[in-house]
């Protein structure tokens, strides 16, 4: 092995941090300090900041990264730090630099501490930009943005989480509960678990959906995963956050050759759909949920079964027998053949034997038919959802039962193991959201609540550019104030994540959403998602993702395009969250109240108010023009951003209030529609919601959000010019901003007594370079890194209220300190690089 010794003199002893920049790739690295044992360090868990330094720029062992170690104790005077590099590979390895600390340190590449605003302001370029490069949090009381106190003291505190009348509620008490969420945690180990936990809860965070495998590649029970999920409820929990698991993805588990249990697979593919039709699958799936739920806490003994910050379990993701995934290419032929037999006997049932039912279906075969195995195969997707022929609405009825008995029986196998939390089958899209999507949210009815995922993507165009930014890729800035379409040029397109519609009375979540990078209007998102789930009474929002401790631009080997932890979305979680955990904006009334025939459905009858469905300018002649939409059209899918809607499933098995309905309304699709033409004008461009709270005029791409608590802007505000709304006005020359006050003391901004001003205009790393393609498209041509960069702000907020000129407004730093008093009320400038104003009442 290879060792190298360093002297350190310690003016005073004490403990410090220690951090070491080295290669983690396939690498062994010990220290010893002073005559202590040797001890390894953990790169796994806690390497961060990762650097390629292949001068080739070949993914080899050629990285460099930054670890934490943790906290050491020196003495005063003379110290030794000995580092012996002794991995398997010929003791490979490499040590860059190390640091000691007695603050907290936050690594930036190669820069010292300090250097990083320096180097970013250094380009000309970059001059209309500033550092966002903020140190390690010390979460002093002083901050007027932390939002810890809209938390329990713990998780559970009022019981396990409930669903009751269509939201989530706290079980010992029944009060409803909104999520404002994220997907992680990020951080390996325990110590960065409570800074997490303790940073996620200041931005107003109360749920986390831990998005993960529970197994190894072989699909064994992985007891160092279990051990952490453990880890992130208990740290959670203590800053009043439930914990939401979601522990099978098919994209995880490419299934070895020589597995006995799921044969036919090479190790290179995944196995969609095999999990709701292989039986033995499904009993190794249910050992994961076993282990995770009752293996005890190494701290505690307590099992999570018993614990009532777990929120829920998520039985599949993103899994579907609808979606386009499920064709035999993807599926192999011995799971395939399963498949069919089960086809085979499920029409033997109906129709007593398979040449009956081929007569039924006049003649009509497919390749994979074998009648005289038992087994009948499958059309393609597009087929069944636009012929629907008689074999076509037989397919689709075998396997909505498939699908919806698999989430029965595995919630009964969840209440079997005592598990009380929620639980929810799975949330993905449709090769047909007209005639698959009611289907799909059918089979979600088993469960508690209805969740959903969806991603306003802006064309990103590369290599493994769905997961990963890289110097070549391509992308379009696209606006969701605008409904511009992911084709640059092509008609407006009402189709947005947002939209979301309650499904049998149930809770809703949208586990995972997000603006994709490097969109200049990212920042859309946080203000958009809350105030139109708060419209809609949306249940539970769930940002993706939460991949980063630190405000990093590249948390992991890859600059993702999704990372949370970053000004434009993280930085407007505080006005955010309170406008949609506390109902800032008011939700509106039921605008379109759909009742759908289950029979009808597995007809192929599809339904009027399809979700996550492409609908563009084009195709308003659709758009029933009064209250009664004919057969074949579309209700407007503005109906979203005007209030909320309904959709119920009428079948054998409904509720007493369904019942009610099903009494009284016609065959399905029987819809009551209220008037929409007094909210939406297609020709100005312009719709408002219900409330009166909401305007979003999607010519201009402006939201203007006017409700008594909660007022601002979001988008092009230099195209809308002065913004005069009831208690605040506007005046910001910015085509990309988003400027709200909200009241931190729950009163209408006209009487508060402390406010809250954020503003936020767009973001980037440093470094960031691009050329244009033409049509608001662009090449990555430097991707950049650490730190962000924020477009300077500029422009004058004022309130309209009479004391306006008395009222004390306080400039913040980023951690929402006080850093100087700049102005009153009555005009507000606002400052380059400031991104909050406490507004107090002297």
């Amino acid at each position: 092995p290879g060792e190298a010794e360093y002297s350190i003199t310690a003016k005073d002893g004490g403990k410090f941090e220690f951090w070491i920049r080295a290669n983690p790739t396939a690498s062994k690295l010990s220290y010893r300090l002073n005559e202590a044992d040797w001890k390894p360090i953990e790169f796994e868990k806690n390497a961060r900041d990762p650097a390629n330094i292949a001068g080739d720029g070949k993914l080899d062992l050629r990285f460099i990264a930054w670890v934490k170690v943790g906290n050491i104790e020196l003495k005063r005077g003379m110290n030794s730090i000995r580092f012996r590099m002794h991995s398997d590979n010929s003791n490979h390895g490499g040590l860059d630099c190390f640091v000691l600390s007695t603050e907290p340190f936050t690594p930036r590449g190669i820069l010292k501490p300090g250097e990083a605003a320096k180097e970013a302001g250094s380009n000309k370029s970059d001059k209309d930009w500033f550092a966002f490069d903020p140190s390690a949090d010390k979460f002093e009381a002083s901050s007027a943005i932390d939002l810890r106190f809209l938390n329990e003291k713990i998780a559970g505190e009022h019981g396990i989480i409930a669903a009751k009348e269509g939201h989530f509620v706290h079980s010992q008490t029944g009060e409803p509960v909104r999520f404002w969420a994220v997907n992680g945690a990020a951080a390996k180990n325990r110590d960065e678990l409570k800074r997490e936990a303790r940073q996620l809860a200041k931005y107003g965070v109360n749920l986390v959906r831990l998005h993960g495998p529970m197994f190894d590649k072989r699909g064994e029970v992985d007891s160092a995963k279990i051990e952490r999920a453990i880890d992130v409820v208990e740290t959670m929990k203590a800053e009043g956050i439930y914990t939401h698991f979601s522990i099978y993805f098919p994209l995880w588990l490419d299934p070895p050759a020589d597995l006995d249990w799921l044969p036919g697979y090479d190790g290179k593919s995944h196995a969609f759909a095999a999990l709701y039709f292989n039986a033995k699958f499904q009993e190794k799936y249910r050992g994961w949920w076993k282990a995770l739920l009752t293996t005890p806490s190494p701290t505690t003994g307590k099992r999570l079964i018993d614990e009532p910050a777990v929120f829920g379990a998520e039985l599949i993701n993103e899994d579907s027998f609808f979606f386009w995934t499920f064709n035999d290419k993807n599926i192999p032929d011995p799971q395939l053949r399963l498949l069919e037999q089960q086809f085979g006997e499920w029409l033997k049932t109906k129709y007593g034997s398979l040449e009956k039912a081929f007569a039924a279906w006049k003649g009509m075969k497919v390749g994979r038919d074998a009648v005289a195995d038992g087994r009948v195969g499958f059309r393609p997707l597009w087929n069944i959802a636009h012929e629907r022929t008689p074999r076509d609405q037989d397919t689709a009825r075998f396997l909505t039962e498939l699908q919806r008995r698999f989430y029965d029986e595995s919630s009964q196998f969840l209440r079997g193991l005592g598990f009380q939390g929620l639980i929810t089958a799975s949330n993905w899209a449709t090769a047909s959201p007209e005639v698959f999507g009611p289907l799909e949210k059918f089979t979600y009815t088993t469960g508690d609540f209805i969740d959903r995922h969806g991603y306003f993507g802006c064309r990103n165009e590369g290599q493994f550019s769905e997961w990963s930014m890289r110097d070549g890729h391509s992308w379009f800035d696209r606006s969701a104030l605008r409904f511009e379409n992911e084709e640059p040029g092509k008609p407006a397109s009402f189709v947005h994540p947002a939209m979301d519609p309650s499904y049998d009375d149930k809770p809703s979540m949208i586990s995972e959403t997000t603006w994709n990078r490097p969109n200049r209007h990212r920042g859309e998102a946080p203000l958009y998602l809350a105030a139109f789930g708060a419209l809609q009474d949306s249940d539970c929002i769930v940002h993706f993702a939460k991949d980063g401790v630190d405000w990093s631009v590249k948390p992991g080997y890859f600059m993702q395009p999704w990372t949370l932890t970053a000004p434009t979305q993280f930085g407007q979680f505080p006005a955010a969250a309170l406008i949609y955990r506390r109902g800032l904006v008011r939700t509106g009334d039921v605008m379109a109240d759909v009742t759908l025939d289950v029979d009808d459905l597995l007809k192929l009858g599809g339904t009027p108010l399809p979700q996550d469905a492409a609908f563009d300018e084009l195709r308003l002649k659709d758009v029933p023009q009064g209250t009664t939409p004919k057969p074949g059209q579309r209700i407007d899918p503005l109906i979203h951003y005007v209030g909320r809607t309904r959709v119920t499933f009428r079948s054998p098995v409904t509720t007493p209030r369904q019942e009610s309905r099903a009494a009284t309304d016609s065959p399905s699709p029987a819809v009551k529609l209220q008037p929409l033409a007094p909210f939406i004008d297609h020709t100005k461009k312009l719709v408002t919601s219900q409330t009166g709270e909401l305007k979003l005029d999607w010519g201009k791409g402006v939201l203007a959000i006017n409700a008594p608590a909660a007022q601002g802007a979001s988008g092009n505000l230099a195209a809308a010019g002065e913004i005069t709304l009831s208690d605040v006005t506007l005046s910001i020359s910015l085509d990309v901003a988003h400027a709200i006050v909200v009241s931190l003391d729950g009163q209408p901004l006209a009487t508060s007594k402390r406010m809250l001003l954020q503003v936020m205009t767009e973001e980037k790393p440093t470094g960031f370079r691009s050329e244009s393609l033409g049509e608001h498209r662009h090449r990555i041509t430097s991707i950049g890194g650490n730190p962000w960069l924020v477009r300077k702000l500029e422009g004058v907020v004022r309130l309209k209220r009479s004391d306006a000129a008395k009222l004390k407004v306080t400039a913040l730093n980023h951690f929402g300190q006080p850093t100087s008093t700049t102005s009153t009320g009555g005009a507000i400038r606002l400052q380059a690089e400031t991104l909050y104003y406490v507004i107090e009442a002297r």
